[in-house]
């Protein structure tokens, strides 16, 4: 048998608004509640048939899914076999906004689990390509360790409360609805604290700061989180702790830009090399390598060096560090050496039977001062880095 489309089933387009799924809802769970028709049996499968619709259509998530596969998109958490706390939280958003809050089935409140935190964690380019271990301070509430998380001081206990009976809620009779509303006493924990916990004010959590060893994997970018289990703040009630998320940040490098698994940076070269060719080192995250300038190398050209790149955390193949040349303009020339190239200037515009390159190499023993070059760097300044 075919299951209805939710759309369908709520009366709505299926660009309908948050607003207008739970508008719609409401008034189907008003004309088919059970308490309401409790001689109609089909009421209660059209009332469960709406309550399911709208779980999935007012979950982002789930309604994402259900737009791209159908009821398979989200089988998973269906109603059929899976948890009924989503089936809950319905009850608490829709009957909540007409009695006022509270379970409809008059449960005692569920321990809550602590609220996640995040820390933003900033580190070098050379740490998120190799990976490092970090040490970091963060406040949190933890379990009160004075009182166990119960809020009651040392030899006493929480009492039961006189409002609810301990229940959590207080039943309330508005037209054909019997509905339970959270018990404004004990708030909704059933129990009354009479001698609270000093330490924690009968809050049965403190705040305290914690230190933690956070791994941060090899091949990290900005933007990626690093999920701690349970390293958030306490539960109330007892319930769990929430989890701390590690946001990262990777630093710029003066010398590398990255972009995804590849790595740029800019590789100076002498006049004279890009003319006759020559070799030069370049630097990488593991040291400096040579590599081979051929002549006639123009700034603008990239040199690829495979697999010098970065590691993808997801894996794959490992990118590759590509590097721009940029011509150095020769500087602090003297009379003689102005002369000898104005002269290989003229040779390569006249027709002359001699090879400029011969000339070339000529000009570049001339142009040496004091037995060092002098070049002028088109670009950042990356002599320190380089060499000479």
């Amino acid at each position: 048998m075919s299951r209805r489309d939710y759309y369908e089933i709520l009366g709505v387009q299926k660009g309908a608004t948050e607003d207008d799924l739970k508008k719609a809802y409401r008034k189907l769970a008003m004309k088919y509640h059970p308490d309401r028709n409790s001689d109609d049996p089909n009421a209660s499968e059209k009332f469960k048939e709406a309550s399911e619709a709208y779980e999935v259509l007012s979950d982002t998530s789930k309604r994402s899914a259900y737009d791209q596969f159908g009821h398979d998109g989200v089988e998973a958490s269906s109603f059929g076999g899976g948890s009924s706390q989503g089936f809950n939280d319905i009850f608490g958003d829709i009957f909540g906004d007409i009695f006022g809050g509270g379970d409809p089935f008059g449960r005692r409140q569920r321990s809550n689990k602590g609220s996640d935190l995040q820390y933003s964690m900033t580190i070098s380019l050379e740490d998120a390509v190799r990976g490092v271990t970090e040490k970091i301070a963060i406040p949190c509430l933890e379990t009160c360790s004075s009182c166990g998380g119960s809020g009651a001081s040392d030899g006493s206990k929480p009492i039961s409360c006189d409002s609810c009976s301990g229940t959590g809620q207080v039943r309330m009779q508005q037209g054909f609805f019997s509905v339970a509303q959270t018990c404004r006493r004990c708030r909704g924990s059933g129990q009354i604290i009479s001698n609270p916990c000093q330490a924690c004010r009968g809050e049965g959590r403190s705040e305290r700061s914690k230190t933690l060893s956070v791994k941060i994997p090899a091949g990290v970018d900005t933007g990626d989180r690093i999920r701690l289990s349970g390293e958030g703040e306490a539960g109330i009630n007892g319930g769990p702790s929430g989890d701390l998320f590690v946001q990262i940040k990777v630093l710029s490098h003066d010398v590398f830009e990255r972009d995804g698994k590849h790595l740029y940076c800019e590789a100076p070269i002498s006049f004279i090399d890009a003319a006759i060719g020559g070799e030069i080192q370049i630097p990488t995250l593991e040291g400096k390598v040579k590599i081979k300038i051929p002549e006639g190398t123009q700034t603008g050209k990239l040199f690829r060096l495979r697999g010098k790149g970065i590691s993808p955390i997801r894996g794959g193949s490992t990118g590759d560090l590509l590097c721009r040349a940029v011509i150095e303009t020769p500087q602090n020339l003297s009379k003689e050496q102005k002369k000898i190239l104005k002269q290989f200037q003229e040779s390569i515009t006249q027709d002359s039977k001699q090879n400029p390159f011969l000339i070339l190499s000529h000009i570049c023993k001339s142009l040496q001062i004091d037995g060092h070059w002098h070049f002028k760097i088109a670009g950042n300044n990356f002599r320190d880095t380089f060499g000479d």
